[in-house]
Parts: structure tokens; C-alpha cells; sequence
């Protein structure tokens, strides 16, 4: 059996391809020894092709193809043969161009609160007359179409997109969803998507500072200060804390600040600052410490110094800090240690004597415990009060033993010099010792001793004359004169006292009769 002359095209349905692939078409015949080939397009267009003839097929290549193949091409077939059979068969070529996903263009410094163009870019569409384009974020949505295009070669189709970014937007997307909706044309993907999460610069806002364990630690424990901001990019924290005047203390850079041991001087306000350098914003938050605890004496001094001479002008102060304040009582300890005088925070001793010496105790207390402190307060003086005793104190005979002492107060301690004039009337010391004794008395034993206190402050002397006036000789009595002469000063002013002894029964001839020492007061 012998075929009859046939011809067909390959692919016979109709193409879809995209713009810069590469279309084969290719043209058969059977039943002809020598076809001859001939390609044509509707309204004899350029063929956008190469043609490539071989013995009983014939091949169109669109390589690479492009808008102008878009249309029906024509496959002429004649048989040379007697006959001269003629044949034809057209196959339709549609293009498209959809060769990426979208290109989302967002600013990367988005500001909170602050308008921001999203872009979103569909590269080198064909036919545009058939793209929409959807932008959504969240529940957000706006789409776009270009269907009043008259588009004739590719495109790049951009949308835009304005909206305000929140903080709660980071980390969310945005979505670019393009369709080329061309419903007679079968390929994939028909619908192209991109997304890209939202970064969006704020703050900072929110600032709060949590103080652990609280607002009011006791004295001595640890103290935690935590700043927290919601900021983007993560804000920089810097402490201060307000002083006295209003002027600030700067403290640390960090989120924490950290106080292992709090003491009452730690009592403030505290202030967080928050800086974001990319928003160019601030924001502060304050807390108010208060340390409590039981109060702690801080100063106990006397004024001028704790040593003083008798007469000054002195000031006792006492300083306590707690929470809540102190009750501050200063006081002098008196010898028995009964509690003295109260004072609230201060003693004023104007022309100061030196009874007011001794210790002094500060008490600061409240609802927490108390605190004591103590202070001694050094008076000197000069010596006062010295006086001479002469032992024994009756009537003395030659070659007796006789006992002089000499006493002073003062502070320092006052030290004891005897002197005894000379016939020169020059005194000669004769001793440093308080007690000055004289062994085995004789007539030249008599006189003028002078005993002399003193200490760095001053001196004191006292003076005292030891002679017989003389002897009264009558048949039935005999009357000696004793006289003794003291004299007591700061520079040795005399005084004078006469004691006279009257013995009308003593029967005593050619005996001394000696001085009984006086004991002076002051």
C-alpha cells in the first residue's frame, strides 16, 4: 500500500514560551520523494526565525524568542511531483515574559511612628496589560493592576506602598504577590512572591526601673537598679543620680546598677536615661531610693580640740544618719555613771571650767536600733588650792624630826619644788618632793620655806616662816610667842597669820619653843 502525501507541524498545538527561550518548529511531510518547504507568518510578518530545510522536514528556531513571535506561523508544503500537491498547516505561538519574583525595596532605617515607602519591583513582565499586584502586611492589603497597559516589549512594573511602622511590626512582613493573569496560555508559575521582614527603628519608649529587693533596702544590704526600654537598635543606658543644687552625679553605662552594700548616703533620686543614636531620642525614668536602718553616727568632735585649758570656749557636736531620722541625745557620763544633761545634738561650754571635764556619750537611735559613741574632754588648769602641813603640829624641841608637805590640784598634774631663804635673801631649792622632812631640828633649821606647784599652765606658791619671837621669864609663868607666817599666791602674794600660844603653867628656861605650822586653805 502506498501512502498518500501528508504533512504536519511539531508541536501541533499551540506554544507558549517564554521570551528569551528558544522554539523549535518543525515542519514534516510522507508520501513526497522531494517537498519543497516554504514558513510564512500572518500579515506576512518577519518569521523572527531561522529556517532550516532538510530532505522531508523543515525546521523553524526562534533563538532566543521575543515579542515579534507572538502570532500564528504558516508551514507550505509542495510535492513535486506530476501532480504538484500542495499542503499547509499553521501552528500559534503566544509569548509571555514573568522570569523572577517580585524585588521588595524597603528603607533599612524605618522609624517608628514615622511614614515609609515600601517598593516592590516585577522585572521584565510581558504583557503587563495582565499583572496585578498585591502589597500586604497583616490584615493590610493593597493591590495594584495595569490593565489599561498597551504594553509591546518587557517590562519592569513598580508598586509602592506607604505606611506607618509600629513597633510591633518588627520582625513581621511584607508580602509581594504577582499575577500575570493571561487565561488562554498554560504555564507555570503564573503567580510569583517575595517577602521581606520589617525592620523598623523606635524608641526608646516604655522606660521603667525595677529596684530589687525594693524601693527601701536596709542599711547594709545589696541594692539591684534594672532599666528596661523597648528600643530598636538597643538603647544605650546611661545612670545619674541628683545631688544637692540640682546638679547630677553620673554613675555607669549598663543596664544594671549594682550597689553590693548600701549605705544612707546612697538615698536619692536615681535616673535612667535612655539614647537611641540611629531615632535620635531619649527618654528617662526615675526612682527614689530610701535606705532604712538603725542610725550610725557619722560625727562625734569637740571644738577646739578634745584638750582645752580652763576658761575657753568649747563646743561639743554630735551627727547621726538613719532612716527614719535619728533621735540624738549628747550627754556628759558623771562618775557614778548616771546619765547627765540631755542635749539634742550639741553641748555649748562657753569660759569652760575644768569640772566639766570627763566623758561625753552620743546616743542616736529610732525604730531600728540605736548607736553610742563616746568622747572625753581634757580640761587643764593651773595648780589652786596648794597647801602646807607640818607634822607634828604641838609645840617642837630641838632635835625633834619635823614633817613638812606640800599639796596642789591641777591639770597636768602639778609637780613640787621646797625652797628656803638664804641670809642672802636668795631661795635655794631643797627639794622636788611633796614631803620635805627635816632629821634631828636645830635653831638653824629656822625660817623661810617656800613651796612651789606647777604644771605647764601655771604655778601656785606657798610660804610659810618658822622662828621664836622670844622668851618671857616671870617667877609663875613663862609666855613664848610662836608665830608662824604663811603666805599663798599665783606669784606669791603674801598673807599673813599670827597664831599666839599662851602657856602660863610651863616652867620652861633657856628651851625653844618652835612654830606650829598653820594649815591655809583656799
Amino acid at each position: 500500500v502506498v501512502k498518500g502525501f501528508e504533512m504536519e507541524i511539531i508541536p501541533a498545538k499551540r506554544i507558549v514560551a517564554q521570551i528569551g527561550d528558544t522554539v523549535v518548529l518543525t515542519c514534516n511531510t510522507t508520501g513526497c520523494a522531494s517537498p519543497s518547504f516554504s514558513w510564512r507568518t500572518q500579515m506576512d510578518s518577519p518569521l523572527g526565525g531561522k529556517v532550516s530545510n532538510h530532505r522531508t522536514h523543515s525546521t523553524l528556531t526562534m533563538n532566543p524568542v521575543s515579542v515579534v513571535n507572538s502570532r500564528s506561523y504558516l508551514c507550505t508544503v509542495i510535492c513535486n511531483s506530476a501532480e504538484k500537491e500542495r499542503k499547509e498547516k499553521s501552528v500559534k505561538v503566544g509569548v509571555y515574559s514573568f522570569p523572577s519574583d517580585p524585588v521588595i525595596e524597603i528603607s533599612p532605617s524605618l522609624v517608628a511612628g514615622e511614614p515609609a515607602t515600601v517598593i516592590c519591583k516585577i522585572p521584565d513582565v510581558y504583557p503587563s496589560d495582565r499583572l496585578e499586584v498585591l502589597l500586604k502586611k497583616d490584615e493590610d492589603r493593597h493591590v495594584t493592576d495595569f490593565f489599561q497597559d498597551e504594553s509591546t516589549n518587557t517590562e519592569t512594573k513598580i508598586v509602592t506602598y506607604t505606611f506607618l511602622p509600629k513597633a510591633e511590626d518588627i520582625g513581621k512582613n511584607i508580602t509581594c504577590v504577582a499575577r500575570l493573569l493571561i487565561a488562554d496560555m498554560d504555564f507555570e508559575p503564573k503567580e510569583r512572591t517575595s517577602s521581606q521582614k520589617i525592620n523598623a527603628n523606635f524608641g526608646p519608649q516604655n522606660t521603667v526601673i525595677t529596684a530589687s529587693p525594693g524601693n527601701s533596702p536596709m542599711e547594709g544590704d545589696s541594692l539591684n537598679l534594672t532599666c528596661v526600654t523597648q528600643s530598636n537598635p538597643p538603647a544605650q543606658i546611661v545612670w545619674s543620680k541628683y545631688l544637692a543644687e540640682e546638679s547630677i552625679q553620673h554613675l555607669i553605662r549598663n543596664n544594671v546598677l549594682s550597689i553590693p552594700h548600701v549605705h544612707f548616703n546612697d538615698s536619692g533620686l536615681y535616673i535612667c536615661e535612655a539614647i537611641n543614636l540611629v531615632t535620635n531620642r531619649t527618654e528617662k525614668a526615675t526612682v527614689d531610693i530610701i535606705i532604712q536602718g538603725a542610725p550610725v553616727i557619722t560625727k562625734l568632735s569637740i571644738e577646739p580640740s578634745t584638750t582645752v585649758q580652763e576658761g575657753e570656749n568649747v563646743s561639743i557636736q554630735c551627727s547621726a544618719e538613719s532612716n527614719p531620722p535619728p533621735k540624738i541625745i549628747l550627754r556628759r557620763k558623771s562618775d557614778n555613771a548616771k546619765v547627765g544633761p540631755y542635749s539634742a545634738r550639741s553641748i555649748l561650754l562657753p569660759s569652760v571650767m575644768f569640772q566639766n571635764g570627763g566623758d561625753y556619750e552620743c546616743v542616736a537611735e529610732n525604730k531600728f536600733g540605736n548607736s553610742k559613741r563616746e568622747i572625753t574632754l581634757n580640761v587643764t588648769y593651773g595648780p589652786k588650792n596648794t597647801m602646807i602641813t607640818v607634822i607634828p603640829t604641838d609645840a617642837l624641841k630641838e632635835g625633834e624630826t619635823v614633817t613638812m608637805k606640800c599639796t596642789s590640784s591641777g591639770n597636768p598634774a602639778p609637780g613640787i619644788s621646797w625652797k628656803k631663804k638664804k641670809a642672802t635673801g636668795e631661795f635655794e631649792e631643797i627639794s622636788t618632793n611633796a614631803t620635805f622632812t627635816i632629821q634631828n631640828l636645830k635653831s638653824q633649821d629656822l625660817g623661810l620655806y617656800e613651796c612651789e606647784a606647777y604644771n605647764p599652765v601655771g604655778k601656785e606658791k606657798k610660804a610659810v616662816k618658822l622662828y621664836i619671837q622670844g622668851l618671857l621669864e616671870e617667877p609663875d609663868q613663862m609666855i613664848p610667842l610662836i608665830i608662824a607666817f604663811s603666805s599663798v599666791a599665783a606669784v606669791a602674794v603674801p598673807a599673813v597669820a599670827i597664831l599666839i600660844y599662851v602657856s602660863r603653867q610651863a616652867k620652861i628656861n633657856g628651851s625653844y619653843s618652835l612654830v606650829k605650822a598653820l594649815r591655809l586653805k583656799v
